[in-house]
């Protein structure tokens, strides 16, 4: 049986996303309130592993848990992208006509704003998780709540769904990564099979700097799918650069990091793994 360490509590997204990842194997979740929380029971047991967003197609990137992965010092060994579709439920003997009220985390209510503006008598409630609305309304048996979630969490929670794909976007997707302690990332990743790869490096305060290791992953035919700049802080108009990379041969990719390594003022490779 896996451990693995997820934001949210059961039928949360990163709750289905690690069951599709890990498919058939059997899971015992660690349900973590803030991703911070998640990093402190990864460093606390290192056989624990991590499932965490990084990115959503709408949103954009969740800046905040770079800077948590590259302080946390914790490996990637994996990648997940999951269809995020929103269904609202409620009580069993509730109904459209006895609703009140629509509780969920507010990224998914902004991402099912046009379904709410046709039911705009239901008054909308933040909450701090889809799936934690849909416990709540079941576990205190609030009449007249309704939550958007996803549809597995219908069934845990003993609740009705009313209708499934409210979300305005049906292209929605967001990426999870896989994490585990560094000592145990070759178990985890299997590097002979990985093709992509994680970096995160500081470059010179000088004319140049990034272009010149931009043309180094060209001249190597490495293909950048992200590149995301984040400011250092107290070192004003320096920069961290994470970059995700995609390659055929994990010998020329070494190769190419070796050969940037010396233009950069400090480089770490967060992770090796198989593309998605």
């Amino acid at each position: 049986m896996k451990k693995i360490a997820i934001q949210g509590i059961k039928g949360s997204f990163h709750d289905i996303a690690a069951h599709q990842y890990f498919g058939n194997e059997e899971l015992e979740l660690v349900c973590c309130d803030t991703f911070e929380q998640l990093f402190q029971q990864m460093q606390a047991d290192r056989h624990l592993l991590g499932l965490m967003a990084i990115e959503n197609t709408i949103a954009g990137s969740l800046l905040y848990n770079y800077e948590l992965l590259r302080s946390a010092g914790m490996s990637i060994v994996g990648e997940h992208k999951l269809h995020i579709e929103h269904s609202i439920m409620c009580l069993p003997e509730d109904d459209w006509d006895s609703l009140t009220e629509v509780n969920s985390h507010p990224v998914a209510l902004m991402q099912c704003r046009q379904f709410l503006k046709q039911h705009d008598r239901y008054k909308v409630v933040e909450a701090e998780d889809t799936a934690g609305a849909a416990e709540a309304i079941s576990r205190l048996h609030l009449k007249g709540h309704a939550a958007i979630c996803h549809a597995d969490a219908a069934a845990m929670y003993g609740l009705k769904v009313l209708e499934n794909a409210i979300e305005d976007n049906k292209h929605n997707f967001t990426r999870f990564l896989v994490l585990s302690h560094p000592s145990l990332a070759e178990q985890y990743s299997n590097r002979k099979r990985a093709d992509k790869s994680s970096l995160v490096f500081t470059l010179p305060h000088t004319e140049g700097s990034l272009s010149h290791v931009l043309s180094i992953f060209n001249f190597y035919r490495i293909n950048l799918t992200k590149i995301q700049s984040l400011p250092i802080i107290g070192n004003e108009w320096h920069y961290l650069f994470y970059v995700d990379m995609t390659y055929d041969d994990p010998i020329r990719f070494h190769q190419s990091i070796e050969a940037v390594r010396p233009l950069t003022s400090e480089l770490r490779i967060m992770g090796e793994y198989k593309a998605v």
